[in-house]
Formats: structure tokens, sequence, C-alpha cells
């Protein structure tokens, strides 16, 4: 069975299936709104009372950033629109509280379901996760957790919730796998920090495996195999050995520079959300961030963040990257992220709609007070201006103008900052890609945000799962004004970079290095490994394959042709866990070259 790798690793083992008691909620009709409302505030009490313990747990066994999850949650449960809209339901229908709290939740949860924008989508498990919590409390239902858990397993279900992550056995639980969820989620983020393998997207899974059966799962591929044969078993106790042998050698990737083999230097940043996510840059040996999403700043309150807000934030980060460069996004909301106070409209179709740099040159005093705050942060750092959503030179030169009123403001306030502050562009959308010769005459960088280039380019929609599977970093059109967006910012003697997941996808990252991209930007988590894969790497070597990759049809042609030529001397394999599909039809002969790639 293959499905969503969410946290590398290869774990075997025997199978325990997590069922959660299931919680029956009827509708009924009540006498007493006084009494459903105290019934209420006793179990918020008691949830916030569990949630600060699953706090105070966490940060002592995974970490802080982890441990974050819960004052989260914490806000969710004590979250005066979410219990007004319980309580408003209670009164105005006259319902018993545990079906308001359902239905209260089930709207939220949908509201956050149809978002498109992956990391919001999965908050709606956070949801979920509070408003079980409460419906618990509310029917008297004894909590279940993982702590209990006896010998070494791997867990099985239909869904984790961070809670049932926080409080598992962490000793005895060696991978994870479950039929929903993907990459963003919280239990996905805690897997990966405690480096526990884990596939989600396994559809049927908790019917077809039992107790006690034996599995093998590949957390990097995605792999599940249920009551493996003896050879299939081997060849994974192998892998398992020779990837915990990987991973000593990645960290040996600290402390040295991103150069190719045949010497091309390029440098490998860190895409962040939030201050806090600075740590595991430094950690991984980030060489910068690429990517600092502002929006978050927006979305985890319930008024706009003033100015002297974003500059502490804005600041902290600089201050942390010493002099390391730290491009940071201006606001990027609208259409699919929405931010209730500020009454955005509801369109039909949001990512063509009214966000990001639309949204900002249309409302000044919110983008002023942002651009204020980044030229205040710039005394303290190395911080580069980077504007979202830009689809034609006239954006460009208002935000420019603008950001040009916000200096002059801040020199009259005798306020320091950076004068000579890089302004850049994401490029997103295929116009600007096509005609990047012309934008790069306007800006100071180029930053490739292939997310949504993609979807542009094929016309899908990424979050649409019946067609998900025409959404590929590998279509020959996207590679193709990928490379011409590279040449043309060269060409105008700019720097170009790459924000979008792509950066951090093994088996591109050695095209795009032919193709000259400078600065990958990815997750944390990814460096170290993007790092040997470059090192590993020549760039002349992949060069002359480049014709011959581009003139191909179809995204499955381009990634078979770097499937068939993985090794050293070209794409560079990693290693036989990195590329394995179910029958190790691409093996790279790594059996007998493994020991010169490590």
């Amino acid at each position: 069975m293959k499905a969503i790798g969410t946290s590398s690793g290869i774990s075997l083992g025997k199978v325990l299936v997590y069922k959660e008691p299931e919680i029956t909620v009827e509708k009924k009709i009540i006498e007493s709104i006084d009494c459903e409302i105290e019934r209420l505030d006793k179990a918020i009490e008691q949830g916030v009372k569990e949630i600060n313990e699953l706090y105070e747990d966490t940060l002592k066994t995974v970490g802080e950033k982890e441990a974050e999850i819960f004052n989260a949650h914490k806000m969710m449960i004590e979250d005066p629109e979410f219990n007004d809209g319980i309580k408003s339901k209670i009164k105005e229908e006259k319902v018993n509280v545990e079906w308001a709290v359902k239905e209260i939740a089930d709207y939220y949860i949908s509201l956050f379901g149809n978002i498109e924008d992956e990391y919001l989508k999965e908050r709606a498990l956070d949801l979920k996760d509070v408003s079980k919590r409460l419906l618990r409390i509310l029917s008297g239902v004894e909590s279940t957790d993982l702590r209990s858990i006896k010998e070494e397993s791997i867990i099985i279900a239909e869904d984790l919730t961070p809670s049932d992550t926080a409080q598992m056995n962490k000793k005895m639980v060696i991978g994870i796998v479950t039929e929903f969820g993907g990459k963003t989620s919280h239990t996905s983020i805690i897997a990966r920090t405690l480096e526990i393998p884990a596939v989600a997207g396994v559809k049927g899974i908790t019917n077809l495996a039992k107790n006690g059966d034996f599995m093998i799962i590949d957390g990097g591929e995605g792999l599940v195999l249920l009551n493996p044969s003896p050879e299939d078993i081997k060849i994974y106790e192998k892998e398992k050995k020779d990837y915990e042998e990987f991973k000593l050698k990645l960290k040996e990737m600290k402390g040295k520079e991103s150069i190719s083999k045949d010497g091309i230097e390029v440098e490998i940043a860190a895409n962040i959300g939030t201050p806090k996510d600075v740590d595991k840059v430094i950690e991984n040996d980030g060489e910068g961030i690429g990517l600092y999403r502002t929006e978050f700043l927006y979305m985890d309150s319930d008024r706009l963040p003033t100015e002297e807000e974003q500059f502490e934030s804005y600041k902290i980060v600089a201050e942390r990257l010493e002099g390391k460069p730290v491009v940071i996004r201006t606001l990027d909301v609208g259409g699919d992220k929405d931010i209730p106070y500020l009454n955005l409209p509801e369109e039909m179709n949001p990512f063509l709609g009214y966000r990001a740099i639309r949204l900002c040159l249309d409302r000044v005093d919110i983008f002023k007070t942002q651009l204020r705050a980044l030229l205040r942060a710039s005394a303290f750092g190395n911080i580069k201006i980077m504007f979202p959503m830009i689809s034609n030179i006239r954006e460009i030169r208002e935000a420019k103008k603008i950001l040009e009123e916000a200096k002059s403001e801040l020199r009259k306030e005798n306020i320091p900052f950076n004068e000579d502050i890089e302004v850049g562009i994401m490029v997103e959308i295929p116009a600007v890609a096509v005609h990047s010769d012309v934008f790069a005459k306007e800006v100071d960088f180029f930053s490739i945000g292939t997310n949504d280039l993609i979807q542009y380019t094929v016309a899908v929609d990424r979050g649409n799962q019946d067609i998900s599977h025409l959404y590929s970093q590998y279509h020959p059109a996207v590679l193709k004004l990928i490379k011409m967006t590279i040449e043309n910012g060269h060409k105008a003697g700019i720097w170009v970079g790459m924000c979008g997941e792509a950066a951090g996808d093994e088996k591109l990252i050695p095209l795009l290095l032919a193709m000259g991209l400078d600065e990958f930007s990815m997750s944390p988590s990814s460096i170290l490994k993007a790092r040997y894969i470059i090192n590993n790497t020549s760039k002349k070597e992949i060069e002359s394959m480049l014709d011959e990759i581009l003139s191909l049809p179809t995204a499955e042609d381009v990634e078979k042709y770097i499937d068939e030529n993985g090794d050293c001397n070209k794409f560079c394999a990693l290693s036989k866990f990195d590329y394995s599909d179910l029958t190790r039809k691409f093996r790279f002969n790594l059996d007998n070259n493994f020991s010169n790639l490590i």
C-alpha cells in the first residue's frame, strides 16, 4: 500500500489498532437553559485543566514548539466566538449542550476543511480534538490514551489527534499509520520531531489490520507492508540500518558550505511561519530564511497586529539570524485564508481573487503599517521584503511607492532602517514567469513560489483530491517556466530563489541546481539532506541533460527519467530508501554503491 509519507524512517514491528470510544450525541429539548450553560462552563473549565496538563507534559517530553499546539487548543476551547455560538444555540433552540457543541464545532470544522491552504485545513483536526474533549467530559466518558502501551508497536488509527500523539508512550510507539491526515497535521509534526516514522492516507487500514499483525512502514516513501514476506523483512531490516547510518552522515553536513562537486555555491534557507520556528532553522544549520510567512501574525489574533507587535516579531528573527538573509513576505491573505475581522468578501474562486498584494494595495493603512515595521526591523539584521501574488508591473511600482512613503515617514521621525533594503517579488503566476525579463528590471530578486505556479500553470486546484494526480512539479511546462525565470533574472543581474515545496524535492534539487537557482528555501528538517545532494551533484553534468528532460512530453516521463538516471554521477540519488518503490524497480545499484554515498 502506498500513501503519504509524513515522517521519514523505517519501522518493523507488531500492529496495535487504536480506536477511540464512540460518543453518541442525541438532540434533546431541554427545560433549563441555565443548567445547560452551567454544564458547558464546567466542561470548559475541566477541558482547560486537561489541556494545561498536556502542555506541561509535551513541553517536558517533546519540546516547546510542539507544546504550543496545546496553547492553541486552549485558545480554541476558551474562544468567546466559539462559546457564544454554543450558548446562543442552547438559548435559541432550547437544545442540550452536547448537541449545541457538536453543531457549532461541525460548522467551524467544515469551514476550515473547505479552505484550500493545507496548513489551515489541518487546523480542522485541532478543533475536532477540542470539541471531542468537551463532548467526552459532558458525556462522562473516561479518557482513553496511548500511555499504557507495554511493547514496541506500530499504531494504526483512523486518525490521531494532537492529544493522542502527545500522550502516547513515546518509547514504545515505533511507527504511526493513519487513514486520514497529511504532512502539516500536528500529529505529523510531533512524529517528525520524535523521529517516529509515519504514513497517512492509508484508506481502510483499520479494517485490514488486526492487533498482533506484523507490519513494515517506510515513512519517507509512504509505503506500508502488512504481514510481509520473510524476503521483504530482510530487505527492510537492511534499509533501516542503512537509513540510521545515513542520518548520522547528514549530521556531518552541519557547518559545511552548500557547494556542488564542480564548485557552484548556493544558499539553502528555510521557510518559517513564526519566530519560534527559528530554533529549527539554527538547529539544522540553515543559511537564512527564504520565506517568513507573516500572515500568521494576523490570523492568530482577533484584531490587526500593531506596528510595534510586528516590529518585535520581525526584529527577533533578524537578530537571531545574525546577519544571514531573512526574506519576509508581506501579508498574503484573502480568499482562502479568511480573517474574520477584515470582513473579506466571499468569492467563487478565491485563488484568483481579492488576496495578497491586491488586498494590500487596496488597504494601504494595513500595508503601510507592516512596511514600517519591516523597515524598522531591518536596522537589526539582513531583512529583505517580498511582495506576493504579483501579476503586473503596476502592482510592483505601487507597492514600492508606498514603501518609499514609509521610508520618508521614518526619516522624519529619526527612526533608523536599512536605506538599501532589497525588494523582491514571488513568481507564482505564469504571466510573470513568461514576462520575467521585464519584471526583473523592477526588483532586486525573484523567489519562485512553485505551489501556486504549478496550480495556475496546469489549472489544477491542488486541494481537490479528484484531480490532484494532475498537479505535478515535474510537468515540463512548469520546469520551462522555472528555467525561463532563472535565466531572465540572471540576465538582469538579480538573484533567483525558490520557496515553494519543489525547492526541497530531493529529485528536483539537482535539476534546479543545473538551471542556475541561487537559493533553495524549504522546511528546516530538509536542509541537511538538500546540502548533501548539492555537495554530491555536478551542475555541469546535469546541465548536459536539461534539453532532453525539458523536451519530454509528460510529468511522468520527467520523473521516470530522473529515476532511471539516479546515480551520484548524475542525479545523486541519496539512497534506496529515498526513491525506492514497492517493487524495488529503481534500486540504482546502491547495494554496490552505498558505501560510496555515505
